[in-house]
């Protein structure tokens, strides 16, 4: 009985992905937990594998590699020894390479035709990103994971060996790499014009606009300068530009700011990192080290334990409060803004809450996330103080009901005692937190940053609870 192969639903947000490439080919011979295709969706590359042994049919009709796919859309079939087709009109029997499936005995065919058929090449979406990002020549490796698949320590190991036909011509970055493709711009030849530099998504972008419209130069040294540049918006961005648009008009925003005394979690954090270095401190690996934001993360969701309303979101006439902290991490990635959920932070310790985001960050930009670790947020919070920003406006990431923003922390002299006129230099910061009026109303969302800008000004109350 044939199998149908079918564009899963990666998300509950997900109405279409990117068939990206086929990791098997029409005629293989796949197993269960054989990686069949991969897809962007929302916001990640994911594998999809096969539930079901058998042989692998890819009919004409089916989207080819590059198509933005409908999900349920059918991609091609699991058929067993000797089956046909079910297309209409079809009379094609299953084959492996040029043998007729349906010739050979069925009892043993599967392992015979995997292990004599010549294998093509394969390579994992993230050995592909490595590879371009350090310019390795995957084509002339060979495999070493699952059915001779090129996984990433084999372009690591090709780079560290430094073979002429390996050795890295150029550095690009993912997006970049994608872009040229997009826009016709010529890798090698912008590599010849940046010697010794790695390839970002700017110098395609200005590589594209200097390329010539007919054809006689090398893009990328035309001086002419384009009226215009038009890039096609991947799929990262559409849902990126669809939920901003629905988190500024389809919510209520209020945004409320107010300056904190941010001097003892600066300190705080201070302290966790000497003493990370203590050699008594070495249980403590360094990625447990905690950061600001993961300090911000654990103030909220205690914050929220005490201030449930802003920790909800509407279903249909209904109001629905959570009681478990999901915190969302705003994530600048190469692809886009994603949002990485510490899930059930406010049963977390510190030091696990650092080593969760650091997990979550790290697989957000390179494209490895799972589809649940970028879902299910109940409050968010995102963080430009890195870039000097003092105070912006964040947009609520529906469905939650709140975010906060979280500008930079700089030393100001600031007053701390009017009656004795006593100036002192502190670390001030500038919280901003935007909140949707439909869900709760001023008061109660002034009181949680009140209670918030008390627990990051005296860390004690949230240390001991």
């Amino acid at each position: 009985m044939a199998i149908e192969i079918l564009l899963p639903r990666l998300g509950w947000t997900m109405e279409e992905g990117t068939l990206v490439e086929w990791i098997k080919h029409d005629g293989d011979v796949v197993q269960p937990g054989d990686v069949l295709y991969t897809v962007e969706s929302d916001k990640s590359l994911n594998e999809v594998e096969s539930f079901d042994a058998g042989v692998l049919r890819i009919p004409p009709t089916s989207p080819a590699p590059g198509s933005k796919v409908p999900v349920g859309t059918l991609l091609g079939y699991i058929l067993g020894v000797g089956e046909l087709l079910p297309v209409s009109g079809a009379q094609a029997s299953v084959s492996s390479g040029q043998k007729t499936v349906r010739d050979e005995p069925s009892a043993n065919h599967s392992t015979r035709s995997a292990e004599h058929r010549t294998p093509s090449t394969a390579i994992s979406p993230r050995a592909r990103r490595v590879a371009a990002e350090l310019g390795v020549d995957w084509t002339q490796l060979s495999g070493s994971g699952k059915t001779g698949r090129i996984v990433e320590r084999d372009v690591r190991a090709a780079l560290m060996t430094g073979e002429p036909s390996i050795a890295p011509a150029f550095s690009v970055s993912p997006i970049a790499q994608r872009m040229a493709e997009d826009l016709g711009v010529d890798l090698a030849a912008l590599a010849r014009s940046l010697p010794g530099k790695r390839i970002e998504r700017a110098d395609v972008e200005k590589a594209a606009q200097r390329k010539p419209q007919a054809g006689g130069a090398m893009p990328g040294v035309d001086a002419r300068p384009a009226t215009a540049k038009r890039a096609p918006m991947s799929t990262t961005r559409r849902v990126i530009a669809k939920r901003m648009a629905e988190g500024a008009h389809t919510t209520a925003p209020v945004t409320l700011t107010s300056e904190v005394d941010a001097t003892e979690i600066v300190r705080l954090r201070a302290q966790l990192k000497a003493d990370a270095a203590h050699p008594a401190g070495a249980a403590h690996p360094a990625g447990a080290i905690p950061s600001i934001n993961d300090i911000f993360v654990k103030i909220v969701a205690h914050a929220l334990g005490e201030h449930p309303a802003l920790n909800a979101r509407i279903e249909g006439d209904e109001i629905v409060v959570v009681e478990e902290a999901h915190i969302g991490i705003a994530v600048d990635a190469e692809r886009g803004l994603l949002v990485a959920v510490v899930r059930e932070a406010n049963q977390r310790t510190l030091r696990q809450i650092a080593a969760e985001s650091r997990r979550l960050i790290e697989r957000a930009r390179a494209g490895t996330s799972a589809p649940d670790e970028l879902r299910g947020g109940t409050f968010t919070i995102t963080n430009l103080g890195i870039y000097d920003i003092d105070a912006f406006t964040p947009i609520i990431n529906l469905p939650e009901c709140a975010i906060l923003g979280i500008g930079r922390i700089a030393p100001k002299q600031v007053v701390v005692d009017a009656a004795a006129e006593k100036l002192a230099i502190r670390q001030m910061c500038t919280l901003s937190l935007t909140f949707d009026h439909r869900l709760v109303d001023g008061a109660p969302a002034a009181r949680f940053l009140q209670r918030v800008k008390q627990l990051v000004e005296q860390p004690y109350l949230w240390l001991v609870a």
